[in-house]
């Protein structure tokens, strides 16, 4: 059974920083693109961030660009997503998934039930 499950999120003033983590069983880990996403209250969700399974490869938001930064740590079988000088339009739901393939496309395999990232102004 694939489990994926996220920590680290809460309240920050804006500029703050915050660092997510992820940890993910069930499946061969290292054999995983991962990526975080993101939900506003009213909005749909939308890709963050995503890195590829041998960390070679990253992608980003253009919204996040520069201010975050995704990485992973195979042997732990986590990934983590490091948000600096954050807004408060980075307030949202992050979740992070699983999947074979990976990128900056929405359909990933497993999910995680998300951390509530709140952004102070």
């Amino acid at each position: 059974q694939v489990q994926v499950v996220e920590s680290g999120g809460g309240l920050v003033q804006a500029g703050g920083s915050l660092r997510l983590s992820c940890a993910a069983s069930g499946l061969t880990f290292a054999m995983y693109a991962m990526g975080w996403f993101r939900q506003a209250p009213g909005k749909e969700r939308e890709f963050v961030a995503a890195i590829s399974w041998n960390a070679l490869t990253t992608y980003y938001a253009n919204s996040v660009k520069g201010r975050f930064t995704i990485s992973r740590d195979n042997a732990k079988k986590s990934v983590y997503l490091q948000m600096n000088s954050l807004k408060p339009e980075d307030t949202a739901v992050y979740y992070c998934a699983a999947d074979r393939l990976g990128g900056d496309q929405p359909e990933y395999d497993y999910w995680g039930q998300g951390t509530q990232v709140t952004v102070s102004s």
